[in-house]
């Protein structure tokens, strides 16, 4: 594939999914569950899109994201007509369908580990690369619960943030 449509169809990629991205989480979507791009086609037009300011690099305390442009986004519309349609219409699909999913995967850590007095501690955040963070640590009495605690955490995070925030912010 040429290098030109390799980095239309990234720019697609950013456009779709209207979220700063790690490296990791394209690569995952780009090279390991999609044929859109290879790995090595990846390594090489990020860096030309960020010289070429269509893409912009974000550094946080954790990770580094990168997000389209306006420049980026005025070259997509420009010629978006040159990625196949088919490849386009997969993308769109698959983003919207994945988007939360790879969201989530960026954002929410969990982990968990046994105590001297057979407790249970689990660490669980929301990192928001660019702002607020949530950090709960929550010590439980055995194992079965700390696996219940870590296996939830990816669907009830934003629940228990907004009830977190609902109540020490709203007030209710």
């Amino acid at each position: 594939m040429d290098t030109t449509i390799s980095k239309l169809i990234l720019l697609y990629v950013f456009d779709q999914m209207e979220i700063p991205v790690t490296v990791e989480t394209l690569n995952d979507m780009c090279c390991s569950q999609n044929s859109w791009l290879t790995y090595m086609t990846l390594a090489q037009i990020l860096p030309e899109l960020v010289q070429a300011r269509f893409i912009v690099s974000l550094n946080s305390a954790n990770n580094e994201y990168f997000k389209i442009t306006q420049e980026g986004r005025d070259c997509l519309n420009f010629f978006y007509t040159k990625i196949p349609s088919s490849t386009r219409k997969n993308i769109y699909v698959y983003i919207k369908k994945n988007r939360q999913s790879f969201k989530r995967k960026q954002e929410y850590f969990k982990d968990y580990h046994k105590n001297k007095d057979g407790s249970y501690t689990l660490n669980l955040k929301i990192i928001d690369p660019f702002g607020s963070k949530l950090n709960l640590e929550l010590n439980v009495s055995n194992r079965a619960e700390a696996v219940t605690a870590y296996n939830r955490w990816d669907a009830a995070a934003s629940e228990v943030y907004a009830s977190i925030y609902q109540i020490l912010i709203d007030g209710e």
